[in-house]
């Protein structure tokens, strides 16, 4: 099925919040860059498709994006852009310089793919094959980075198109490792802050990304201000017992009736200790190893699980609890509870700045239409944007990719092997980053 997208015609710059200072342009020149933006998005329309389904068929795993990189770089230096490259592994800034003065506005797309084996029958389907956690897996862009960088490399050919007239600087950051770094290595956003991709000069003062989102339809944006995507915490605990007979029980300690209880309590501490009328937290346990035969109580059992929270504070207070329960309930059987929180990935809350939001929600809407804006809950997944947002206001919204009118159930979440875009999604995109941008650096002018 075929249809046009609507698309409003662009209007008069306006920001109602009350924060953002007055427009450094006139309306009518505020105004003419805007459409400047959605008839360069509509001229790279074939481009942004060819680069999406390159990386789409040439996905790498977090911190191995080294192809990625070489393709993103190429793609770049084309442009005239300034580049750094190996930022946190595979990372890439490139800066482009506008000539009218402005802020640095900093635009994120991650780069990593999914240990996934595609299911997907298109042209520029995944073959790719690798090795994780000791096994051999497919390799997948299964969440939507190959779009998210597509989609910057889009901002990027439309705003050097209009590098004369653009306000300020961009800083476009390609980063790795978003799904999390291997075992016993640094990376992700975590690791290009460490490195100064936000003290560096450029510095930015805000910065947006976007995500791809099976959930809404093309040309749909959802946005929601203060914590709009979950903390993640790995959560490990060891229950040391004592071994012996499975017929002799009182001869040694059982750490698998321990950790039964231990699940059962933890459980106790989203239903009945904590408010989660202010806002949801979780505790999954995901996996439980302990044991050899079935006539032998082991040594110890290790669980592996993960904690959310949509809330800083109920955040660590949730740490203490999850840790107390575990120690104390081990203790009462006369044994220990080894608890480890974070110690292997941890994400904080993705907080959007909410006078930042407020003050982009008219831009948002100018791009997708009043009816295209939407309102979306919180959600308990992760994100690493986490950690720019958490040193800089920062604004992440979610871009429908599934086509308007066909049921929800014909389109796969994302991480699933069957996860698809309607690539008409690509330049909602593009417009989408480049307005907000554009129109953050002109309520911003120079002091």
């Amino acid at each position: 099925m075929k249809f046009a997208l609507r698309r409003l015609p662009a209007c008069l710059f306006t920001i109602a919040a009350a924060s953002i200072a007055a427009p450094v342009l006139a309306a009518s020149d505020a105004a003419a860059l805007q459409q400047r933006i959605d008839r360069a998005t509509a001229d790279i329309d074939a481009k942004l498709i060819a680069d999406r389904r390159w990386l789409h068929q040439h996905p790498e795993l977090s911190n191995r994006e080294a192809q990625t990189a070489v393709y993103l770089t190429k793609r770049l230096k084309a442009l005239g852009l300034k580049l750094q490259t190996g930022v946190a592994h595979n990372g890439i800034v490139a800066v482009l310089e506008g000539g009218q003065p402005g802020p640095v506005v900093a635009l994120r797309a991650d780069m990593d793919g999914l240990p996934v084996v595609e299911e997907v029958d298109v042209p520029f389907k995944s073959t790719v094959k690798t090795t994780f956690d000791g096994k051999d897996v497919g390799v997948m862009h299964a969440c939507g980075h190959d779009g998210h960088m597509a989609i910057l490399l889009g901002v990027a050919e439309v705003a050097s198109r209009m590098k004369a007239d653009w306000p300020g600087t961009l800083k476009l950051i390609f980063q790795p490792a978003e799904e999390g770094a291997p075992d016993d290595e640094e990376g992700g956003a975590a690791l290009m802050i460490k490195q100064g991709v936000l003290s560096s000069a450029p510095k930015p003062e805000v910065i947006f990304g976007l995500h791809l989102f099976s959930q809404y339809d093309v040309g749909q944006i959802g946005v929601r201000a203060g914590g709009a995507m979950a903390s993640s915490d790995d959560l490990d605990i060891i229950v040391r017992g004592r071994q012996t007979h499975g017929a002799r029980p009182w001869a040694g300690i059982d750490p698998i009736v321990v950790s039964a209880q231990i699940i059962e309590g933890l459980q106790t501490i989203t239903s009945r200790q904590m408010d989660i009328s202010q806002a949801p937290v979780i505790v999954t346990i995901g996996k439980i190893e302990g044991g050899v035969r079935s006539n032998i109580i082991p040594d110890s059992v290790t669980m592996r699980g993960t904690l959310r929270a949509l809330d800083t504070g109920m955040q660590a207070d949730l740490h203490k609890r999850v840790r107390r329960t575990a120690e104390n309930i081990a203790e009462s059987a006369g044994t220990t509870a080894e608890v480890h929180i974070g110690e292997g990935h941890a994400y904080p809350v993705t907080y959007n700045d909410p006078k930042l939001t407020q003050a982009m929600r008219p831009t948002i809407a100018r791009v997708v239409g009043d009816a295209g804006l939407i309102d979306v809950p919180p959600m308990l997944g992760a994100e690493d944007f986490s950690f720019f947002a958490r040193e800089i206001p920062g604004l992440f919204v979610f871009a429908g990719v599934r086509t308007p009118g066909e049921p929800a159930d014909a389109w796969a979440a994302n991480h699933s092997p069957r996860f698809r875009i309607d690539e008409r999604a690509l330049g909602v995109g593009v417009r989408t980053l480049s307005h907000l941008a554009l129109d953050y650096a002109l309520a911003h002018p120079p002091r």
